[in-house]
């Protein structure tokens, strides 16, 4: 169940202390390299999920511009650059996942990017 923000308990007597997942370092069994990693792949997925909703809204945003474009050539090249920027982006976001994924390897966080765990976090109870 979700609390709300007034219920959100932020000083516990000895200090104050964040809420979520960051604020239970050394409270709980959790190790600070396992709450990092969980951090790191929400916030990534996070980004992934915006990233792929504005590609989206690029490539039809271009494609709206090549149907409407009527012949004219301005508008036409200003329409395909749209197009070629928006798989640009895509590309560049899923080469930044690969080298976030390699480093978090390098670093020995095997989590880094275990997406089904943000995707668990946001569901709805």
């Amino acid at each position: 169940m979700m609390k709300l923000a007034a219920e959100i308990k932020l000083y516990d007597g000895q200090g104050f202390s964040g809420f979520g997942p960051l604020g239970l370092i050394g409270k709980t069994s959790d190790d600070a390299p396992n709450v990092f990693a969980t951090f790191i792949s929400s916030a990534v997925g996070l980004m992934t999920l915006i990233g792929i909703i504005w590609f989206v809204f690029i490539f039809f945003i271009g494609a709206i511009g090549i149907i409407t474009s009527g012949g004219d050539k301005n508008s036409m090249e200003q329409a395909k650059k749209k197009l070629s920027s928006g798989v640009i982006g895509l590309v560049v976001m899923l080469f930044a996942i690969l080298i976030i994924g390699f480093i978090g390897s390098i670093l020995g966080l095997n989590n880094i990017l275990n997406f089904q765990l943000l995707f668990g976090l946001l569901e709805i109870k």
